[in-house]
């Protein structure tokens, strides 16, 4: 994951960091690093890909959207 991105989810500034607080309580939620990008899935599907410099990708309509 590149430092752009640990960044935005990890500090409490962070423009994600509201997003990666409201992962922590679903379970159903799992996130992969790739390429230095977070993919996340809700129950086994792809639902987001954040990026550190790109916007983020929306990849199915999801409640997650609403912390973007």
């Amino acid at each position: 994951m590149c430092s752009h991105l640990q960044k935005k989810l990890f500090e409490e500034d962070g423009m994600y960091h509201a997003l990666w607080m409201a992962m922590q309580e679903e379970p159903e939620l799992t996130a992969v690093v790739r390429s230095r990008q977070l993919h996340i899935y809700r129950n086994g599907k792809k639902v987001l890909v954040l990026a550190g410099k790109s916007a983020p990708k929306i990849i199915q309509d999801d409640n997650l959207i609403q912390y973007l």
